[in-house]
């Protein structure tokens, strides 16, 4: 089954072990001589109303993806295993 990146950008991602709803991918992971997914990305909640950033983000392996439906992506994984820290920015960078 073929998607294009614009069209998985639509779907959100659930997580079937919690029922935990991530959020819309905005980004993926790609080798590049093979062309080959490697992960989703989805940006993690947001802080005090979007004020004071975002938390971590979440990458999701290739091979933790149940399923990709119509408006859904399934992933079955323990979220602890996929977050990952956001780069800090200065207040001047």
């Amino acid at each position: 089954m073929q998607q294009k990146f614009s069209e998985l950008r639509c779907k959100e991602v659930i997580n079937v072990a919690d029922g935990c709803r991530l959020g819309y991918v905005s980004d993926m992971e790609v080798e590049i001589p093979s062309g080959r997914v490697l992960a989703l990305i989805v940006p993690g909640p947001c802080r005090f109303f979007g004020l004071f950033g975002r938390e971590c983000d979440y990458c999701i392996p290739w091979p933790c993806i149940r399923r990709i439906g119509e408006d859904i992506i399934l992933i079955d994984v323990c979220l602890d295993q996929i977050r990952v820290p956001r780069v800090r920015k200065g207040l001047f960078c």
